[in-house]
């Protein structure tokens, strides 16, 4: 996006990359996803083993069951600035949601407050939510659901802002992004750089889609258009 958005900018508007840095504990979530299903037999062993202890003294040589500890986890994420070439005053956030800001614990509470922090000033908010897990970030005044949004929030406009709802089927919509009043706004295309990303990437080669399982599961009505797409691609 960013090599996308300079040359449209320029010499106005500079974009910088920025990061937010953070450690938190990981949850029983982060400890579960990815683990082989012998953890499910050492859970087993661990339950006979205490349904054991209430009928007898166990005993010095019993197994020991291997655990996993909560470990500190260090997350980066970046994010883009849209800055004032003259005075390097941050003009437009723009924030793409990763897993670990949407879905609840540390990760979620620290965005939240600097999404807060921005809404509380005059810098103008683009966030893109690709992700259909978890709890959307919080929005009022709509009762349409969508599985992706995409919301624009201008400082001079709020509480007002533009959101864009859409589904698995449909494009990605394009949007102006917010700038200083009466600038020429550039359109932001998402669907041709994410169509780029998975053909530099190769992954119509490195994905099974015959055995991949979304998580969460697609709706019936998704799971037929996707069968249907990937069979016309030759992927299924």
């Amino acid at each position: 996006m960013l090599e996308t958005l300079v040359p449209q900018l320029l010499p106005k508007y500079i974009v910088t990359i920025d990061k937010r840095i953070y450690q938190a504990t990981e949850s029983e979530d982060d400890i579960l996803v990815g683990l082989p299903d012998v953890s499910v037999q050492r859970s087993q062993t661990r339950t006979e083993s205490t349904e054991s202890a209430a009928v007898a003294v166990a005993t010095p040589t019993a197994t020991p069951v291997e655990v996993r500890v909560p470990m500190l986890i260090e997350f980066r994420e970046g994010y883009l600035e849209v800055k004032e070439t003259k005075n390097k005053e941050v003009v437009t956030v723009i924030e793409v949601l990763s897993p670990a800001n949407k879905r609840s614990g540390q990760g979620r509470k620290i965005y939240e407050e600097k999404r807060q922090q921005v809404l509380g000033s005059r810098t103008n908010l683009v966030e893109i939510d690709l992700l259909r897990g978890w709890k959307p970030l919080p929005i009022f005044d709509s009762n349409l659901t969508g599985n992706y949004r995409i919301l624009v929030s201008r400082g001079e406009r709020r509480p007002k802002a533009d959101l864009y709802l859409f589904n698995l089927p449909d494009a990605i919509p394009n949007f102006p992004l917010p700038l200083r009043r009466d600038d020429v706004e550039p359109i932001v295309e998402l669907q041709p750089l994410i169509n780029q990303l998975y053909d530099r990437a190769g992954y119509d080669y490195t994905i099974d889609y015959n055995n991949s399982e979304t998580v969460p599961k697609l709706s019936e009505s998704e799971a037929t258009w996707v069968d249907n797409l990937l069979r016309e691609k030759g992927l299924r």
